[in-house]
């Protein structure tokens, strides 16, 4: 049974789990869905009610029937790579490789469709909600006068991108950004925008959640410091205990999206209070686990490789219908 990891060619974070497999002897292979068609060859065979599939990457062959897991990391562009790539092929090739994968009897981590949910941070905030977390009081909207009654609410506000730095060199982009009342909210009818009650934090922690596993890390923040992941604070990331109040709420939380995988980030504030701040599907790990020694490739490897539920027909999350 054969392990199928989605990733670009250069994927640090995957290569640190590709070595675990290899050394735990189980069979892998990696796929840049960029890659296909050219270095990937891909035959589904749908007849007299049943299916085969199979994958050639690299001289390496991967029938359907014997795939163990999906591990989706860091994929390209399906057709990306192509002699004469086109938004048509891209659709394509999706439909093609991605429809094949679903109809295999496999484990996913994560499932795309439940990644692709989990994503959305509106959504986010309503399970972590659900999920028993303390979360900052937020507001979405499009509305200036809206925004300006949430800053003079709350006084320190954060406002920040909702789906993430854009991809390439963008013309615009929103940093996370500290500000007050007199701030100008004309620009948020332009566009939705995310504000969010500061947390003076002592600390950042991220929790990664692997299958039922949990590993905290915690790095002192700088005084008045509103993003973790800028700036140099020197203080490195440090294994602590997870509380068994937050513990109890991640996993109602990966239950409730359907995930396997997950890492989310808390502001540590001054009583040592985790505030919610999200959760990525598919959130870097290799930096924690360089620094702080916790094992997480290796839990990730262990997930993928052993046997567990495959099915061909993911069922929605438990969370699919909630509002």
């Amino acid at each position: 049974m054969t392990v199928l990891i989605l990733t670009s060619e250069e994927d640090v974070t995957a290569d640190m789990v590709v070595a675990r497999l290899h050394g735990a002897g189980a069979p892998v292979i990696r796929l840049d869905p960029a890659d296909l068609p050219g270095k990937a060859v891909l035959s589904a065979d749908y007849a007299y009610g049943d299916f085969e599939g199979h994958l050639s990457v690299n001289g390496h062959v991967l029938s359907m029937g014997g795939l163990r897991s999906v591990w989706v990391r860091r994929p390209g562009e399906p057709a990306a790579h192509a002699a004469h790539p086109s938004p048509w092929l891209t659709a394509e090739t999706r439909q093609a490789l991605y429809g094949m994968l679903y109809s295999a009897p496999t484990r996913w981590m994560n499932h795309p469709c439940n990644a692709d949910r989990a994503r959305l941070k509106p959504w986010q905030l309503r399970i972590a909600h659900l999920s028993g977390f303390a979360v900052p009081p937020t507001v979405f909207t499009t509305t200036p006068r809206l925004a300006q009654q949430f800053a003079e609410e709350h006084r320190n506000v954060v406002v920040k991108s909702a789906s993430g730095p854009p991809p390439g060199d963008p013309g615009l982009a929103l940093p996370t950004t500290l500000i007050g009342p007199d701030a100008d909210f004309s620009a948020v009818a332009a566009g939705p925008a995310l504000l969010q009650r500061y947390v003076p934090k002592r600390a950042d922690i991220r929790l990664t959640c692997v299958g039922v596993r949990l590993f905290a890390a915690r790095k002192t923040a700088e005084p008045g410091q509103v993003d973790g992941r800028y700036g140099d604070t020197e203080h490195a990331w440090e294994a602590v205990p997870v509380p068994e109040r937050i513990g109890r709420s991640v996993h109602e939380y990966v239950a409730l999206t359907g995930l396997a995988y997950a890492a989310f980030d808390f502001a540590e504030d001054e009583d040592g209070v985790w505030w919610f701040l999200e959760c990525n599907q598919g959130g870097q790990f290799g930096f924690v686990e360089l620094q702080t020694g916790q094992p997480i490739s290796e839990a990730v490897a262990l997930w993928l490789s052993q046997r567990g539920t495959r099915t061909a027909f993911p069922q929605p999350s438990a969370g699919a219908g909630l509002p």
